[in-house]
């Protein structure tokens, strides 16, 4: 963590509502006058579109698959070199992962690559970190075995440890404020289910294949971030998702709640939030329920305060 150089990583995966935090965020950056790098977690990814479905066939056939979750496609190492340089020096390297036609044109670059590596400017004030390993944690036990115990502190506890033990990945360290973001998991499979059955003719048989071949990576790389998160928000539909293979239509803001845990519920004043957030009420001492179509709404009332308090001790560092 740093004082003149503050990090916030937003961890959660695809669809769950981290492009709506990105943006919340961008208004509160306004407001408040400040400068943000942005990285996203696409950018270290270790292969290009066409290399990564190469590698995956390549991968099923010798009986070891991979996923995007886990280290085989991701430069864990250099994200946590990111977030270490910059948290020391303000600068560090990043560059673009190419998702579409209009970003491929501005760069000149085939769209499922990469842009050049580039120098973080000097004037950002923070980083601001969007993608899938915001808080991972990669130490050798978690290649081998998930072990006897699924418990999330459990977990947590030996990963921090074994990450100090034998040089691993610990990406979680330099993070000033880290937020999750992250759906029910049934709710994730409804998303996968009709992006790949839907828009790329998949079928059913080989979309159950790839979960089952993803789950060892998303339980060991994805699920334990969300122990670390300090201010974590859970996306869970208001209706029937039991059966995810039958739900017609991906549930809408307007048919989910968020769940919002805070880590140090001592820090936040809940009987201000609750009158500034429509709707809401508290589920347990440290979490608030707030309807799903009011996650803007939320994201800036709860973390605007979070942000102001880094960027002044910063500024006061100064």
């Amino acid at each position: 963590m740093s004082i003149k150089h503050p990090i916030i990583a937003v961890t959660g995966s695809s669809g769950a509502g981290t492009t709506t935090v990105k943006h919340a965020f961008q208004e509160v950056f306004r407001r408040l006058d400040i400068q943000a790098a942005y990285v996203e977690g696409n950018a270290f990814r270790r292969f290009d579109r066409m290399t990564m479905k190469q590698k995956r066939t390549e991968a099923l056939a010798a009986g070891s698959p991979i996923s995007h979750f886990g280290p085989e496609a991701n430069l864990f190492d250099r994200l946590e070199g990111l977030f270490r340089e910059y948290s020391r020096t303000g600068t560090g390297l990043i560059r673009e992962y190419i998702q579409d036609a209009e970003s491929a044109a501005r760069l000149n670059v085939p769209s499922g690559t990469f842009g050049p590596w580039r120098e973080i400017p000097a004037e950002a004030d923070l980083l601001l970190y969007e993608g899938l390993h915001g808080g991972c944690i990669e130490a050798s036990w978690s290649r081998r075995s998930m072990g006897p115990s699924h418990n999330p502190r459990v977990i947590r506890e030996r990963m921090k440890l074994e990450a100090q033990s034998d040089a691993g990945v610990d990406v979680a360290r330099w993070v000033d404020l880290l937020i999750g973001v992250v759906p029910i998991v049934n709710l994730e499979w409804i998303q996968k289910i009709h992006s790949d059955v839907n828009l790329r003719g998949a079928s059913e048989e080989a979309v159950v294949s790839s979960l089952l071949q993803h789950m060892p990576d998303y339980l060991r790389y994805i699920v334990p971030q969300f122990s670390l998160t300090d201010i974590n928000f859970q996306r869970v539909p208001t209706v029937d998702t039991s059966n995810p293979f039958t739900v017609s239509d991906v549930p809408t803001a307007n048919e989910s709640l968020f769940v919002v845990r805070f880590r140090e519920p001592k820090r936040f004043d809940f009987p201000n939030l609750l009158s500034r957030i429509d709707n809401s009420f508290m589920s347990r001492l440290n979490t608030i329920v707030i309807p799903g179509d009011k996650l803007r709404q939320a994201l800036e009332t709860i973390c605007a305060p979070r942000i102001h308090e880094l960027v002044d001790r910063k500024r006061s560092a100064r």
